[in-house]
């Protein structure tokens, strides 16, 4: 057994439940890169589009969604 596993710890870390919930945007917006920015505190995406890849940067996840369907409908 490690320091780290075993029993009792049934919570998930803020870096495990950070790292789900850019998985779970890349799952529902293939071909995005999305990820935590420790330094900033920002939710980050790299978008392909048309005319090239484009960075967005937002608060929280839900609102990294929204600009990610945002920039995806313009093109």
């Amino acid at each position: 057994m490690t320091a780290h596993g075993g029993a009792g710890r049934d919570e998930p870390t803020p870096e495990a439940m950070r790292a789900a919930t850019a998985r779970g945007l890349q799952e529902q917006f293939p071909g995005v890169r999305v990820w935590f920015g420790e330094a900033t505190g920002s939710w980050w995406a790299m978008v392909p589009l048309r005319g090239g890849p484009r960075l967005l940067e937002a608060p929280s996840p839900q609102r990294l969604r929204d600009e990610i369907m945002s920039v995806r409908s313009r093109g």
